[in-house]
C-alpha cells in the first residue's frame, strides 16, 4: 500500500537523546535533518534547552552535522537557532522536500548521507520518504491538543502499530 511506504518510519526511538553519533555513522550517514517542535523541544521553549545543546555539541564533535527543517515560522526558528548557528529553514511545508534538498546542499553532503528526525508521520516521515532518506520518529514531547492535531495523531496510529508489528516480527 502506498501510504505504508511513506508513513511507516525506518526507526522509532523514545527521545532524540536515543539517537547517537555511533548509530548515525554505523548506518553510513553524516547528517540529521531535524524538526524542532515536539521533536527536540516543546513549542514553549523559545531557545534550545541545555540538554539539547549538549546533544547537538556531542553529535557535531563526533562528525554528525545537524540542520533544522521546520514547518514553524521564521521568528520561531530564528530565535531557537540564534545561539546554535546551524543550517536552518522555516516554513518548510513538509512533506514537501524542497527545504530538505536545500539543507543537504548547505551541509555539503549527498542526500544519501542524511536522515530525518521528527515527531509526525504525515509531515516528517512522509517528507523523508518522498526525499528518499530514512526517517527516525520520536513520540511528541508535548503534543498540541487542538482537534486538528488530535485528528492527525489518530490518522498516524495504524502506521505506528504496523511499524511495531513489523519490528516484532523481525526480532
Amino acid at each position: 500500500m502506498i501510504f505504508e511506504k511513506i508513513l511507516i518510519p525506518d526507526l522509532v526511538v523514545k527521545t532524540y537523546r536515543d539517537v547517537t553519533p555511533e548509530m548515525i555513522k554505523a548506518s553510513g550517514k553524516r547528517a540529521l535533518l531535524c524538526d524542532i517542535d515536539n521533536t527536540l523541544a516543546t513549542y514553549d521553549d523559545p531557545t534550545p534547552p541545555e540538554e539539547l545543546c549538549r546533544w547537538i555539541k556531542n553529535m557535531r564533535e563526533n562528525g554528525v552535522e545537524i540542520a533544522f527543517v521546520s514547518n514553524n515560522s521564521w521568528d520561531r526558528v530564528r530565535g531557537f537557532n540564534e545561539e546554535l548557528g546551524l543550517v536552518a529553514y522555516a516554513k518548510a511545508g513538509k512533506p514537501k522536500t524542497r527545504f530538505l534538498q536545500m539543507a543537504v546542499n548547505d551541509l555539503g553532503i549527498e542526500k544519501s548521507e542524511a536522515v530525518l528526525l521528527g515527531d509526525q508521520l504525515l509531515t516528517d516521515c512522509a517528507a523523508a520518504k518522498f526525499f528518499g532518506i530514512p526517517a527516525i520518529i520520536v513520540p511528541p514531547i508535548k503534543d498540541k491538543t487542538t482537534p486538528f492535531f488530535k485528528f492527525k495523531r489518530w490518522l498516524e496510529k495504524p502506521y505506528m502499530r504496523k511499524y511495531f508489528k513489523m519490528k516484532k516480527e523481525n526480532n
